[in-house]
C-alpha cells in the first residue's frame, strides 16, 4: 500500500496559522489529527466499539493527553528515562478535554470510546493545552463516531496589559492578570477554566465574548475538513427500546412521594433512604403485576425510569416552588461553622465546615530544598506552592479500595491552589504545602478547600494579600423557566444544567471552574449568576472572618524560621569553603539548613531552622562577607596562641595576630598568662598589611592609657627587625615583619 495523500485544511486564528490535517498518520484508527502551530504538532486519535457491552449503563469515554519529551528535544530525567504516569498537567489538560465533549455525545451512545492526543513535537512558546481540545475534537469530526453536539473548541483567552489577547505564547502569559481557557460550541459555551487577579464579573464575562469569537472561527476550519474527508453520516448505535405503558406506570407509581420528598426540605441521608424506599415500593407493586418470568426482562428499564422521573420531578419541584431539596431558598447558603489552630503540631490548621461538607486543611512551611520539581516536556522548574486535595471513600459513607490519587482530586486540588495562590505574596521565604482532607462531602467539598485553606493560611501566620472564600453554583431551567443555586449540594449538581465555582476575595474574582450541561446559556442568566456567586461569596467571608480576619502575626513557635541573604557572587565561595567545608560545619554546628544558589551574579542564601540557630548561622555569614575596616572594633575568639602573640578570629574566616605588645600597656611575658584558645577578647583593627593582606590587631588601644605612659619607637634597622627575604616577626628585643618566608619568632635577626 503506498503512501496516503493527506487532506488538510488551514485558517489564520488571533494571528496564529492553525493547520488541520488528517490521512497521513495513524490509518487504522476511526478518526485521526495532526495540528500544527509553528513549530508545535499535537496528534490526536479517536477509536471506540462497534457495540456497548450487555446491560452498559453509562459512557465509557476515557480522554488522556500526553507529551513525549522528544517533542521537546529531551530525555526524560526519571530512573528508567522513559515516559512514566501522567503528570498532574498532563491530567488536568486531559480533564478539559474531557469536560468539553463528553456532554455532546448522545445520551442513549455508550459504546467504549477513547480519545487519546499527545504532543509530538513542541516549542517552549506556544502552551499546546491551549490547541489540544481543539485537536481532539477534530479527530472525532473527521470520524464517523456520533459526537452529534460538536465540534467544540477552546482557547486561552487572557488579559494583558489591559488587552485580551488569544493563545498568547508562555512569556507573554507572566504578565497577565487574568487567563481562562474557554470551550464552546458554535452556538454557546461549555466550559470556563482559569485564575484572575482579583477580576470583576463583567471582566470574566467580556474575556468569554472575547474567546467565543475565536472558538466559532475554528470550529469552521473542522467544518471544512469534515467535508474535505466527505464524512456525512454517523455510526448507528443501538437506542434502547421504549415501554411507554411501563413509563406510565411508575410515574403513577412515584411521581408524587418523590415531589412530597423533593419538598420535604431533608437531609442527604434521609433523603437517599426516601428515594430508595419509594423505589423499593414501586418494584415490589409492579413484581407482583407482571411475574417473576416477566420482570427480570424489564428490571434494567425500571431502573432507567425511575432515575429519569427523579430528576424530572425534582427539577419541576424546584422550578415551581423555588425551594430546594434541602429546603433552602435558592440564594440561601448552608449553615457555616469554622475553626482554627485545631491541630497543635501542624504549621497551621483549620476546619472550614458548611452544611454537610467539612474540610480539614493543614499548612506545612518548608525551605528551598521541599519544593516540588515540575518536569514535563515544555516546562522544568521548581513550585513554592503546592496544595492537595485528599477525597477518601467515607467522606460519602462509602466503602471504596484507595488507588491513588484520582484525577478528580487532581482537577479539585488546582482549582483550590490557584485560587489561594492569586494572594499569596511575593517572594514568600517559605515553601508551602496545604493538605484539604475532605471528611464529608455533600457538594461543593472544593470551595470547602478553599475556604480552609485561607483560614489555615492565615492561623499559620502567612501573610496573605486578603481572605478567599469560594461557592459552588448552579442552575436548573426549562428554557422557560429558570433558577439559579447558591452552595449547591451534590444531588442538585447531578440534577441542574450547571456547575460554577468562583472564588474570590472581598475585592474580586480569583478562579472559576464552570461546566454546563445545556445548550444556549445567554449572557444575562451568567451575568446574574455572577452577581449570586458575589453575594454568596462575601456572606461566606463574612462567617470566616469571625474566626480569624487577618493572618496572625507571627509563625507558630514550632514553625521552622527562615532568613533569606543576598550577597555579591564572590563571596559564594567563601560561604560555601572548599569542598562545602564552610557551609557543612556551619549547619552542623547550627542545626540549620543552608542552601546557595547564583542569580543575576548574585549568590541567593536561604537559612531555616530553629530560631537560634538561623540567626547565629546569618551572623557567621555576615562576617564572611563583611569586609575589615581600620579603627573597627570587633569580638572575636582566641585560636591560636604563640609565643609572640594570639591569632584570633575577629570575624568568620578572618584572623589577625594580636601582637604580645598589643594585648595590654602592662608588659606581657607569656602569652599563656592573658589567653587560652577558645577565650572571647574584645580587639581593633589597626593595620592591614597592603602586600599580604595580613590584620594586625590590638587589645591594647581599647584600654584606658595608664598616667603617664610613653609610647616607645619601635627599632627598624637592617639587622634588628628590617623586612627580609628570610622572614622573621615581631621579637622582644626589636625585629621587624618577615618577608617572603614570613613567620612570627622570638629571635633577632
Amino acid at each position: 500500500m503506498g503512501q496516503q495523500i493527506p487532506i488538510r485544511t488551514s485558517a489564520t486564528i488571533a494571528g496564529k496559522e492553525i493547520i488541520l490535517e488528517t490521512g497521513k498518520l495513524a490509518a487504522l484508527t476511526d478518526g485521526a489529527i495532526m495540528l500544527r502551530v509553528g513549530d508545535t504538532m499535537i496528534l490526536a486519535t479517536v477509536v471506540a466499539k462497534e457495540k456497548a457491552l450487555p446491560n452498559q449503563s453509562f459512557f465509557p469515554l476515557s480522554v488522556d493527553y500526553r507529551e513525549k519529551f522528544a517533542a521537546a528535544g529531551r530525555i526524560p530525567g526519571n530512573f528508567f528515562k522513559r515516559e512514566a504516569r501522567p503528570s498532574d498537567y498532563e491530567i488536568l489538560v486531559s480533564r478539559l478535554i474531557d469536560r468539553a465533549i463528553r456532554p455532546l455525545f448522545p445520551n442513549y451512545y455508550l459504546c467504549e470510546t477513547q480519545v487519546f492526543v499527545t504532543l509530538i513535537s513542541g516549542e517552549v512558546e506556544t502552551l499546546a493545552d491551549s490547541y489540544a481540545a481543539l485537536a481532539a475534537s477534530a479527530a472525532l469530526m473527521v470520524s464517523d463516531i456520533p459526537f452529534v453536539g460538536g465540534p467544540i473548541s477552546e482557547v486561552r483567552v487572557a488579559r494583558i496589559n489591559g488587552e485580551f489577547v488569544i493563545n498568547p505564547t508562555r512569556t507573554a502569559l507572566l504578565e497577565a492578570d487574568m487567563q481562562f481557557i474557554v470551550a464552546g460550541t458554535a452556538d454557546s459555551i461549555c466550559m470556563v477554566e482559569g485564575e484572575a487577579s482579583e477580576c470583576q464579573e463583567a471582566e470574566l464575562i467580556e474575556a468569554i465574548k472575547v474567546a467565543h469569537v475565536a472558538i466559532k472561527e475554528q470550529i469552521a476550519l473542522q467544518l471544512e475538513l469534515r467535508k474535505l474527508v466527505g464524512r456525512t453520516e454517523n455510526r448507528a448505535y443501538e437506542v434502547p427500546e421504549e415501554n411507554e405503558t411501563l413509563k406510565e406506570e411508575i410515574k403513577e407509581l412515584c411521581r408524587q412521594g418523590i415531589y412530597d420528598l423533593a419538598l420535604a426540605g431533608t437531609d442527604k441521608a434521609t433523603r437517599r433512604n426516601g428515594f430508595k424506599t419509594i423505589k423499593e415500593e414501586a418494584e415490589a407493586t409492579l413484581t407482583e403485576k407482571y411475574g417473576d418470568e416477566e420482570w427480570p426482562n424489564l428490571a434494567e428499564m425500571f431502573d432507567r425510569y425511575f432515575d429519569m422521573l427523579k430528576k424530572e420531578t425534582a427539577r419541576d419541584a424546584v422550578l415551581t416552588h423555588k425551594v430546594r431539596l434541602d429546603g433552602r431558598k435558592p440564594n440561601e447558603i448552608r449553615p457555616i461553622w469554622c475553626e482554627v489552630d485545631y491541630l497543635p503540631s501542624p504549621h497551621g490548621s483549620a476546619l472550614f465546615n458548611r452544611g454537610e461538607t467539612q474540610s480539614l486543611t493543614t499548612i506545612t512551611l518548608g525551605s528551598k530544598l521541599d519544593e516540588q520539581m515540575i518536569d514535563t516536556a515544555l516546562d522544568h522548574r521548581f513550585d513554592r506552592f503546592m496544595l492537595h486535595y485528599n477525597f477518601p471513600p467515607f467522606c460519602t459513607n462509602e466503602v471504596k479500595r484507595a488507588f491513588g490519587v484520582s484525577r478528580r482530586e487532581v482537577g479539585h486540588g488546582n482549582l483550590a491552589r490557584r485560587s489561594l495562590e492569586m494572594m499569596m505574596p511575593e517572594n514568600y521565604a517559605y515553601v508551602v504545602r496545604v493538605v484539604s482532607d475532605i471528611l464529608e462531602s455533600n457538594g461543593s467539598s472544593s470551595m470547602a478547600t478553599v475556604c480552609a485553606g485561607s483560614l489555615a493560611l492565615m492561623d499559620a501566620g502567612v501573610p496573605l494579600k486578603a481572605a478567599v472564600s469560594g461557592i459552588a453554583m448552579g442552575l436548573i431551567t426549562d428554557n422557560t423557566r429558570s433558577v439559579v443555586l447558591s452552595d449547591i449540594l451534590g444531588d442538585e449538581d447531578h440534577l441542574g444544567d450547571m456547575d460554577f465555582k468562583v472564588t474570590g476575595t472581598a475585592d474580586g474574582i480569583c478562579a472559576v471552574q464552570m461546566d454546563i450541561k445545556i445548550d444556549g446559556l445567554d449572557y444575562e442568566l451568567l451575568t446574574n449568576a455572577l452577581a449570586q456567586a458575589r453575594e454568596g461569596r462575601l456572606h461566606i467571608l463574612g462567617e470566616m472572618n469571625k474566626v480569624i480576619a487577618k493572618p496572625n502575626d507571627d509563625l507558630k513557635p514550632h514553625a521552622p524560621r527562615i532568613i533569606a541573604m543576598i550577597i555579591d557572587s564572590s563571596f559564594i565561595g567563601a560561604v560555601i569553603g572548599s569542598g562545602g567545608k564552610v557551609i557543612q560545619g556551619l549547619q552542623k554546628e547550627t542545626g540549620t539548613t543552608i542552601t546557595v544558589e547564583e542569580k543575576n551574579n548574585q549568590g541567593h542564601i536561604q537559612i531555616s531552622g530553629e530560631l537560634e540557630g538561623v540567626k547565629k548561622a546569618a551572623a557567621y555569614i555576615e562576617g564572611i562577607i563583611t569586609e575589615p575596616e581600620v579603627g573597627t572594633e570587633y569580638e572575636g575568639k582566641v585560636v591560636k596562641l604563640m609565643p609572640f602573640g594570639a591569632f584570633v578570629e575577629f570575624l568568620p574566616g578572618k584572623d589577625g595576630l594580636l601582637h604580645i605588645s598589643e594585648i595590654s600597656y602592662a608588659r606581657v611575658e607569656n602569652v599563656e598568662d592573658a589567653f587560652a584558645e577558645g577565650d572571647i577578647v574584645k580587639v581593633k583593627l589597626i593595620e592591614v598589611d597592603a602586600r599580604t593582606g595580613k590584620f594586625k590587631l590590638s587589645r591594647k588601644a581599647l584600654l584606658p592609657k595608664p598616667e603617664g605612659y610613653v609610647e616607645k619607637e619601635r627599632s627598624t634597622g637592617p639587622r634588628t627587625g628590617g623586612n627580609n627575604n628570610r622572614g622573621g616577626g615581631y621579637g622582644n628585643k626589636g625585629g621587624g615583619q618577615g618577608g617572603n618566608k614570613g613567620g612570627y619568632n622570638k629571635r633577632n635577626d
